[in-house]
Parts: C-alpha cells; structure tokens; sequence
C-alpha cells in the first residue's frame, strides 16, 4: 500500500501536471478543423491558445497569458512549417518539427512555473 500512496504523490507533482495539462489543452480539445486550419489563419491559431490557455488559469491569470503567448509564437512558426512539410511528404521532418514543439511548449511551461510559481 505504500508503494501505491509514493505512486500517487508522484502524480501529484506539479510537473506531472504540467504535462498532462499540456497534451489535454493542445491535442485533446483542438478539434480536427482548428489543426488543419491555424498554419493559415491567425484568428484560428488565437481561438486555439485561448481554448489551450484555459486549464492553465489553475496556475493564476498571469501563469496561463505568459504561456498562451508563447504558445502562439511557437504554433504561428511551428504549424506553417508542419503544414509545409506535411504536404512535401517530408514525414520524418514533419514528425521532428512536432517533437521540437513539444520540446518548446513543456519548456516554456517549466521554465514559466519555476519562474512565477517556484519548485
């Protein structure tokens, strides 16, 4: 039973959350016309930081803006350059430049939270 309650406080890190937060907000509520759609339009990729930045607010106001921002520098870059490679056929790319903006998102958000929430 011990190793269960070590288990469970694990999963309640800050980090762990973070993480789950993430792929909930970016994959889970980013619906299939938004993903096709934010590389060519600004008002699409807005709608989807605003969507994306909401289970953030957990961590305070300026937690979720600090991230929706960078969130939205990242994508407006990330998601043209994926769209472009996608449509090349270039897969291997494609999948190197999702990992990069995976790498950039979670860093942002650490590097956010150690910052203006502390470890």
């Amino acid at each position: 039973m011990e190793i269960l309650n070590e288990i469970w406080m694990y999963l309640q890190h800050p980090i762990v959350i973070l993480i789950w937060l993430h792929f909930f907000a970016d994959f889970v509520l980013q619906s299939d016309e938004v993903s096709h759609n934010k590389s060519k339009c600004n008002l699409t990729l807005l709608y989807h930081v605003t969507i994306y930045s909401v289970p953030f607010l957990w961590f305070g106001w300026i937690f979720a803006f600090v991230n929706a921002a960078a969130h939205f520098i990242t994508d407006y870059f990330t998601s043209r350059a994926t769209s472009r490679l996608y449509k090349a056929g270039k897969n291997h790319w494609f999948f190197v430049v999702i990992g990069f903006d995976q790498a950039i998102h979670l860093t942002t958000l650490f590097v956010t939270y150690g910052i203006l929430i502390g470890f």
